[in-house]
């Protein structure tokens, strides 16, 4: 049966909110006398950690330095460094390893369960709930609530029920009804958009490469001045990993460039320029030493049969070679200067239209929500309505991709917890 009191009630079954009421209900020793229940308006709770990572679930990044950490945060980095300082990347590992789970990193610094399965780290949130007490209720929708006179709130759910809490957390993402919540108790909102997406390409000149992978490329988004926009946040220039789609650009560099470049892209429709280095970075006097080494060391092969280096995708190279107007068929002795040029542009310099977001509406997390300001990011709790606390990615903050946006849940939550463990002592 659903209490009609708590002492503590977090609405939201995700990573930030399982995290502090299993961070509260720990930190005080069960000794909430109405005890802490958990929230979640689905069947089962924690699902985006389960198809995360493509079930693995990428649950942190191996950024161990707050400092180094905030980085990654388009929106609400700089605001982190002092909730990071207190729970970041190496408490998160800690704490996992404290309740049975071990995580591994891998060469590009995510860091996996062990067992390689996100279902572990659903166990792992779900067992530590059930052994600190923590009441779960699943298919309870939060839908309103209000500040009572005499301290506490009462939340009204979708089912028509109600339970009055001492205590209340929001984590609800950024579904819009903890957006309401919030806006109900007094809190303001930053018009959330999308974020972490791929991009589609005008009439879309690379299809026929679709699967072809590189590492490292270099992109650089060139937008137009619009008169009144949102300035783009820096950088507008992203190196790393990136796949070419059936519909245009996806990997780990395009998702960290769109995350950036977020809002500035919103405001032009997802309209814009992009620049495609694919040599990662790599000198034009790199380039044209290669060229030349390849005009005297490969002089009877053709252009088509002998790439500058080996990581070039022979693809993408005869794609390069006809975007350049040069004839693969052209043995490397008889490559023309002009063409030489043309070669190493096609190389560093490439254009392509945008035209929109991925075709499936893919984005990992959205920018936006509610303001930091109004946020005492030390304890997680409203600056504007006291026992109400926010966490995760219900607030203006997103990271990258990597498991940067699983540690701000982690750290929020855990923050959140300790605050309301504190409460309990001092009430």
């Amino acid at each position: 049966m659903l209490p009609s009191r708590a002492s503590v009630v977090v609405v939201g079954g995700g990573p930030a909110g399982f995290m502090a009421a299993i961070a509260a209900a720990e930190a005080a020793g069960g000794a909430f006398p109405g005890g802490v229940l958990l929230l979640e308006s689905t069947p089962e709770p924690l699902h985006k950690v389960l198809i995360s990572g493509g079930g693995r679930c990428n649950v942190t990044h191996a950024c161990w330095d707050p400092r180094l950490l905030v980085d990654h945060y388009p929106r609400g980095g700089k605001a982190l460094r002092g909730p990071f300082s207190r729970f970041a990347t190496g408490d998160t590992v800690a704490w996992f390893l404290a309740h049975g789970l071990q995580l591994l990193e891998e060469p590009d610094g995510r860091l996996f369960p062990r067992t390689n399965r996100s279902s572990s780290v659903v166990d792992t949130l779900r067992q530590a709930a059930l052994a600190a007490g923590v009441m779960l209720h699943t298919a309870q929708a939060g839908q309103a609530a209000e500040a009572l006179p005499g301290g506490g709130f009462r939340l009204r759910l979708r089912s028509g029920a109600e339970v009055v809490a001492d205590r209340l957390v929001l984590a609800t993402g950024s579904h819009p009804s903890g957006h309401r919540i919030a806006a109900s108790l007094g809190h303001g909102l930053v018009a959330p958009v999308p974020s972490l997406f791929t991009l589609t390409l005008d009439d879309h000149p690379l299809v026929e490469l679709a699967g072809v992978a590189m590492d490292p490329v270099q992109l650089e988004l060139l937008l137009t001045p619009l008169a009144g926009a949102t300035p783009a946040a820096k950088p507008l220039r992203q190196r790393g990993p990136v796949l070419i789609t059936h519909w245009g650009l996806s990997g780990p560099a395009t998702l960290r460039l769109t995350a950036f470049a977020a809002r500035a892209l919103r405001e032009r429709r997802y309209r814009a320029e992009l620049r495609v280095d694919w040599t990662g970075g790599r000198k034009p006097a790199d380039l044209e030493g290669w060229l030349t080494d390849a005009r005297r060391e490969q002089a009877r092969r053709q252009l088509g049969n002998w790439r500058p280096w080996p990581e070039l995708s022979r693809r993408l190279w005869l794609h390069l070679l006809a975007l350049g107007g040069v004839d693969a068929t052209l043995r490397w002795a008889d490559l023309p200067r002009r063409c030489e040029q043309a070669l190493i542009t096609a190389l560093r310099d490439s254009r392509y239209r945008i035209s929109g977001r991925g075709p499936f509406g893919e984005e990992f997390v959205t920018a936006g929500g509610i303001p930091l300001a109004e946020v005492n990011l030390a304890s997680m709790e409203s600056r504007l309505q006291p026992g109400l606390f926010l966490v995760g990615e219900l607030l203006d903050v997103d990271g990258v991709t990597g498991g940067f946006n699983f540690q701000h849940c982690w750290s929020s939550g855990w923050l959140a917890g300790q605050a309301l463990a504190a409460q309990r002592t001092c009430s």
